[in-house]
């Protein structure tokens, strides 16, 4: 496999469907508007963060069926290079629907399917081959497979020398985190529970992460505040960068954007501190649409220009 410098990961990728409504009402048949179809999941939205930035990623994805072929048409329409794992099950959809008077938005997330045994092999041996600096695993894992999944192909890349980067949540990322990698971005509440309490006040947030990265669990850990904006630590260096006020229209693909916006500046050569700036300014951004679409450049650029004054 030919050399890239980023390379995303995504397991469980989503055919996602947005749409406008006008009125819930039980038992009445919803009126809707003309869809938007957009490629999901995790690993992808972080790809398609790293183009829109003027980066270039490959996005290896699972996809089967019908759904992934649509998913295909979308993510190379997008520009991004991709690898495709093909499965026997098909992939999934989520939808989302905006109700134009309340101005309320509704996420419906379905569950993967699950992926075959050759099928799990077939993505192990693709990572055995993969020459890059870095490896994004983002998103959630397939219904069946091993908590430990992320961790094994962590492992894998870790010994070929690729820094690891994951943004997922719950027992896959506790069990991930047993190995150590390069980066994680849990939010306050996910931090929480990987130290083992049950809430953190954010003026714990620092003392939190630096227990992560003194136990070999990462190097860099990002911890998103919501609006409040993101704090990075690690080893050497704390950052605080708080969130630009704008109009918020969705929250869908802020993370991904985030992520996305922190790994095109590291593979820039960016310090630590504009790496979490590009960060909380791509996040940021994604709020400011509406859908799955993430975030227009010209808005990102503006707002990292903002965090400089």
């Amino acid at each position: 496999m030919k050399s890239h410098q980023i390379i995303t990961l995504t397991l469980n990728p989503s055919l996602d469907k947005s749409t406008h409504f006008t009125g819930l009402i039980a038992e009445q048949k919803i009126r809707c508007e003309k869809p938007r179809y957009d490629a999901g999941g995790g690993g992808i939205n972080v790809s398609k963060a790293i183009a829109k930035l003027g980066g270039n990623s490959l996005c290896i994805h699972t996809s089967g069926g019908s759904a992934g072929i649509m998913l295909e048409e979308i993510i190379l329409k997008d520009g991004i290079e991709n690898k495709v794992i093909r499965t026997q099950n098909w992939t999934r959809e989520n939808f989302i629907a905006f109700e134009n008077t309340t101005k309320a938005q509704y996420r419906f997330g379905f569950p993967g399917n699950e992926l075959l045994e050759d099928e799990k092999q077939n993505v192990i041996e693709t990572i055995k081959e993969i020459n890059t600096k870095y490896l994004v695993l983002s998103g959630s894992l397939n219904e069946g497979l091993p908590t430990d999944f992320y961790q094994t192909i962590a492992e894998i890349a870790k010994a070929m020398g690729i820094k690891v980067i994951v943004d997922t949540s719950g027992e896959p990322l506790r069990k991930v985190l047993e190995k150590g990698v390069y980066l994680i971005k849990p939010n306050i509440g996910e931090l929480a529970k990987l130290i083992g309490v049950e809430r953190l006040e954010l003026s714990e947030a620092e003392k939190a992460a630096k227990t992560l990265i003194e136990n070999g669990a990462a190097e860099i850990v990002v911890v998103s505040l919501g609006t409040q904006g993101a704090i990075l630590v690690s080893k050497e260096q704390i950052e605080f960068v708080k969130a630009p006020k704008v109009t918020k229209k969705s929250t869908v693909g802020a993370g991904d954007s985030m992520v996305g916006g922190m790994v095109w500046a590291l593979s820039q050569n960016k310090t630590l501190k504009e790496v979490i700036q590009w960060g909380v300014s791509c996040g940021t951004a994604a709020t400011m649409n509406e859908g799955t679409q993430l975030f227009k450049k010209e808005d990102a650029i503006k707002l990292f220009e903002e965090l400089q004054k």
